[in-house]
């Protein structure tokens, strides 16, 4: 599988005939993620991570889909420390789930686990947590990934449900930030969207009716009050201070 999904290099459907042998240490750092600036977000983890993410959406043909912004720079994650640790209480579910991911089948009617095999942890010394038990049969820490990827798949399922309503609704507009740089610089992130205050004041009762019966509304409004972290933000996106004025979302 080519680095298609950000932060996986070369992932591979897991099987007992290639990873029966193999243990997976846990990471002690997130240095697989340096080279994002933003990644998908459910809705259901909008509460959490409005608290410190902005949040915006990213728009494409088939879907919407919420993502926290990591960066303004390409490539740049500036969530990590100078030694790759999380600066961050709430650490997004795209991240936590790698090295592991699922792929759809050939033939598209299911989902096969893979893992990525550049991970660090991966090693047939023992360390960390088997994959396979010695009957062949995945193990506790594999049904367990499992089990958390699937609750993902659902997870995303409904995200995209909200998203394509936030679009039906016609809600989102382009949106851009911009910092200047003390030294003078320019730095521009778009490609985004984000939730129209003034067309969401405009929709009709019945529709304001319905997001608010299916809890979208209030997804919305962290949506909403996450764009004000776009000013702590500044202070992680360089060592020195910005202008304030120069930020607009």
């Amino acid at each position: 599988m080519p680095k298609q999904l950000l932060i996986y290099q070369t992932a591979v459907p897991l099987s007992l005939a290639n990873h029966g042998s193999i243990s997976l240490e846990a990471a002690t750092n997130f240095e697989f993620s340096a080279g994002v600036n933003a990644v998908p977000l459910m809705a259901v983890e909008l509460p959490q991570a409005a608290v410190e993410y902005a949040i915006v959406f990213t728009v494409t043909e088939q879907d919407v889909i919420p993502a926290v912004v990591l960066g303004i720079r390409n490539e740049q994650n500036l969530f990590l420390s100078a030694d790759a640790k999380w600066q961050a209480k709430y650490i997004p579910a795209f991240i936590r789930r790698y090295p592991f991911v699922f792929s759809t089948s050939a033939d598209g009617k299911s989902l096969v686990l893979c893992i990525d095999e550049t991970h660090p942890g991966i090693n047939r010394e023992g360390r960390g947590s088997r994959l396979f038990g010695e009957d062949g049969k995945p193990s506790s820490f594999t049904e367990k990934v499992l089990a958390f990827l699937k609750e993902y798949q659902t997870q995303f399922e409904r995200t995209r449900m909200f998203g394509r309503h936030l679009k039906d609704l016609g809600l989102l507009e382009p949106m851009q930030a911009e910092v200047t740089t003390p030294s003078g610089e320019k730095l521009k992130l778009s490609g985004f969207h984000t939730v129209s205050r003034e067309k969401l004041r405009a929709l009709d009762a019945d529709s304001l009716a319905s997001l608010a019966r299916t809890d979208e509304l209030e997804l919305i409004y962290l949506h909403l009050y996450s764009m004000r972290n776009f000013n702590n933000f500044k202070e992680r996106l360089l060592s020195s201070p910005v202008s304030t004025e120069a930020v607009t979302a």
